[in-house]
């Protein structure tokens, strides 16, 4: 949908909105926002909203703290799940310095820029966002647990499936704001659950997920449940990914990943696609799975891979596919990223992944349909299958020796980032955790 500003103002009007929410994502994905009454609003529209982005983490300096939000007018919505009088609208923004130049450590303007790489290459990025997440009940005084009466499974139903209503709610409320639903189910684990979005091009995509989590954990509290995105809260279940399904079209609109002359209906730029994305595998996961708990994802046995190859088949051991149906759905899913990343800086980086294949001709390995858990290290080596960095640790030494990542991300952003997960790891190995002292403690 095209607004203009009359557009906005008039449904603004129609819709007895009172407050206006200019939202905005830092650099590790969470969501910030300004608030402004109506009055307000056309003013914001101008982008004359002003916030000081010193108290941003990852964003400015403290002594040149003026940052002025630039509301994206096609992203203008209300909120479904607020009082109907009185209603609360939102945009997403931009961010631009004072005088007026886009601020480099916006996310959003980091993906910008890889699209406009790709566009003058003649492709644009369509992404399909498979999206995981886990409900569970809180205590007495409202905080989080990792506690659930369900013991459903995959593609189970009510009543085992006691969140089926909750899960309603949420594709009834995304459908009312303008989102298409392929599909939602139970996924594996008890108290886990999918919803997969409609394909889109990436900026849309990344939009909505931001959008999708804002709205899931609202209608989770309306129904007494929290909603977390954590990859892996609870030991010894699946943990929660975003498969990413992606193709790129060509300046025609048709898809670039489509050819039926091929034995798997994908084309060399397809291919060199995949191999530029294998290629850079080690160097995006700290993006892709930016917590120190991601890793406790990526273990054998949890349906999340832990090798970089790629199948022709569903394979749980490999982070990326070609999925069965061809043709015009041709695409590439990626199963690496998980369900807390930065999806404008993780979108970013897997396009300019792969077009970096395509540019350079990159030719993948062969597709892998075996169980590469099964396999000697012998045999992995000799199929050139590289493991996955085991630890934000090891993801943090792949990503601060990549002039890759910190072309796509530029300076400013890769230094930030990588700094504060620096950080983060470092309190990580100095915490002595419950699991040493239960093994420990009465041994020595």
């Amino acid at each position: 949908m095209r607004y203009t500003k009359e557009d906005i103002i008039r449904m603004a009007e129609e819709e007895d909105v009172e407050f206006i929410r200019l939202q905005f994502t830092d650099i590790f994905g969470t969501f910030k926002n300004v608030a402004v009454t109506a009055s307000q609003l056309e003013r914001a529209i101008e982008n004359k909203c002003r916030f000081d982005g010193s108290g941003i983490e990852g964003f400015m300096r403290i002594e040149e703290p003026d940052m002025y939000l630039y509301p994206d007018l096609d992203t203008f919505e209300i909120f479904p799940w607020r009082p109907q009088q009185g209603k609360v609208g939102r945009f997403i923004c931009d961010i631009h310095r004072a005088d007026g130049t886009s601020f480099e450590s916006d996310p959003r303007y980091v993906l910008k820029r890889a699209i406009k790489a790709a566009e003058d290459r003649g492709y644009t990025f369509m992404v399909k966002p498979e999206c995981e997440f886990f409900l569970f009940h809180t205590d007495d005084e409202g905080s989080p647990t990792t506690s659930t009466h369900e013991r459903g499974g995959y593609f189970d139903v009510g009543p085992i499936d006691l969140a089926e209503n909750v899960r309603r709610d949420i594709v009834l409320s995304l459908e009312e704001m303008g989102f298409e639903i392929e599909a939602s189910y139970h996924e594996m684990s008890p108290a886990q659950h999918e919803i997969d979005l409609h394909m889109g091009e990436a900026l849309t995509g990344a939009d909505n997920i931001m959008t999708f989590r804002m709205a899931v954990k609202n209608i989770a509290k309306r129904h007494g449940l929290y909603a977390t995105f954590m990859p892996k809260p609870k030991e010894g279940t699946n943990g929660s990914g975003l498969h990413l399904n992606v193709c790129l079209l060509d300046r025609q609109g048709n898809n670039a990943f489509q050819d039926t002359n091929d034995r798997l209906g994908i084309s060399r730029t397809a291919y060199q696609f995949i191999a530029g994305i294998m290629a850079h595998g080690e160097e995006m996961m700290l993006l892709t799975n930016p917590l120190i708990n991601s890793y406790k994802r990526l273990t054998p046995g949890y349906g999340a891979p832990n090798y970089i190859a790629w199948s022709e088949q569903s394979n749980g051991s490999v982070f990326m596919r070609v999925p069965c149906h061809r043709e015009e759905e041709t695409e590439i899913e990626l199963c690496f990223p998980d369900s807390a990343v930065n999806p404008y800086l993780v979108f970013a980086v897997c396009l300019a992944a792969g077009i970096d294949g395509i540019e350079k001709e990159m030719v993948p390995p062969e597709s892998v349909c075996e169980n590469i858990y099964a396999m000697t290290e012998e045999e992995r080596e000799k199929r050139g299958i590289r493991r996955l960095p085991r630890t934000m640790g090891d993801a943090i030494e792949a990503f601060r020796n990549s002039s890759f990542i910190r072309g796509v991300l530029g300076n400013d952003i890769y230094e930030k980032y990588l700094a504060a997960k620096e950080k983060e790891w470092e309190a990580f190995c100095t915490h002595v955790t419950d699991w040493e002292v239960n093994e420990y403690l009465r041994k020595y």
